[in-house]
């Protein structure tokens, strides 16, 4: 049996921030964790990719600038149930492929110091002692502290945590060379959501955004639902987004589940904490990204303190998630879902159809710019009616 300092399951963005964040503060606990990953780096990873500036912000501080290829965006169009809305604006997101994205994060990890252990399944996961015995396809190992950030079906959260109730979103897609398409939106810099069939019951929206494939421009086409959701019904919304950009339909596509974060949502027990999807993912719009990386930071501070304190309960994770910034935004975030997949969808599309403002406070709190993401609902009403600045 290996023994180490710390353990974690899953090295995309979120398994990968919290080993380079746990680097940055304490290269020997680094030198300590391992990095278990079930493929090898670069390995397919079905999403859409969108990188929010506040992602870009955290990639900065944990020293990983974004230089895989990537689209940038500069303007969204919105298809609502009573019109359209489009949005213009100043790198709003950054599309990247999860293949190029996540072997960067991972391989900056093992170059600051953890060991990066690839094609290792774990089989088993159980409570040994005063720490967790993880058994792979390869290893045994045993950790006073696991991190699961192995997604949505965390199996470090099914062993140790507890599967809880939140929704598993469903979201299905497919990549488009823009040549076969008559859609303009990767030349403009601009990418679409479409929210039109919530009135007809599907509570999500159906997407199309530009990136890049081997050099190659291509549309990233797909649909994101809260249950209930059929893969049917799935099917045919994509089909539909396809025929709107004029490509043509029938193409193969890839499904994934996507755990959302809410009221009751369980991220740690003794020996354990959950980041990225493992924990829970915005509910609204399905990404992830931004609050896998948010989630790895708090894990290795978490981490810290455990070993100064030998409190491995990790409770104090646990309220730093829920009452920090990370956890009142997912929050707010499945508030929305509610409201605008809810009955009233149509009357709160229009409500937020009818103030620019509203929109532009609205996208800067998603995207974190200025720190709007941390700022409270007054902060956001002095703004709406012009007694503060954007």
């Amino acid at each position: 049996m290996e023994r180490r300092e710390v353990i974690i399951v899953g090295s995309g963005p979120a398994g990968a921030s919290t080993a380079l964040a746990l680097a940055a503060a304490d290269p020997a606990l680094a030198a300590g964790t391992v990095l278990l990953e079930k493929a090898r780096h670069p390995r397919d990873k079905t999403c859409a990719g969108g990188v929010i500036p506040k992602a870009i912000r955290l990639l900065e501080e944990l020293g990983v600038p974004l230089d895989v290829p990537h689209a940038r965006v500069d303007a969204a169009a919105v298809g609502i149930p009573d019109g359209a809305v489009t949005v213009a604006g100043n790198d709003l997101c950054r599309v990247v492929r999860r293949r190029e994205f996540d072997a960067a994060l991972a391989w900056k990890a093992r170059d600051r110091g953890v060991e990066l252990r690839e094609e290792e399944r774990v089989i088993g996961i159980a409570r040994d002692g005063d720490g967790v015995r993880v058994e792979t396809d390869r290893a045994t190992y045993w950790a006073p502290v696991v991190v699961g950030a192995d997604g949505s079906g965390s199996v470090v959260r099914r062993a140790l945590v507890g599967d809880g109730h939140a929704p598993v979103a469903r979201a299905v897609m497919c990549d488009v060379p823009v040549a076969e398409t008559a859609w303009d939106g990767h030349a403009a810099h601009r990418y679409e959501f479409d929210f039109t069939a919530c009135t007809a019951g599907v509570r999500g929206y159906r997407w199309s955004f530009p990136c890049v494939i081997d050099g190659v421009p291509h549309a990233n086409v797909g649909v994101y639902a809260l249950p209930p959701v059929e893969g049917a019904r799935l099917q045919t919304e994509l089909m539909a987004e396809l025929v709107r950009i004029g490509a043509r339909p029938g193409r193969g596509w890839k499904a994934f589940p996507i755990r959302t974060y809410g009221l009751g949502t369980t991220v740690a027990a003794p020996h354990a904490l959950l980041v990225g999807d493992a924990a829970g993912a915005d509910a609204l719009m399905g990404e992830g990204i931004s609050f896998a990386l948010e989630y790895g930071v708090l894990a290795a501070e978490a981490i810290l303190a455990a070993r100064r304190t030998r409190d491995v309960s990790f409770a104090r994770y646990a309220r730093a998630v829920d009452a920090g910034a990370i956890g009142r935004k997912l929050r707010r975030l499945e508030l929305a879902a509610r409201l605008f997949y809810g009955k009233r969808s149509r009357f709160w599309f229009r409500v937020a159809a009818t103030s620019r403002r509203a929109q532009r406070i609205g996208l800067a709190w998603y995207n974190g710019v200025d720190g709007w993401d941390r700022r409270g609902a007054l902060a956001a009403v002095a703004a709406l009616v012009g007694l503060r600045r954007l």
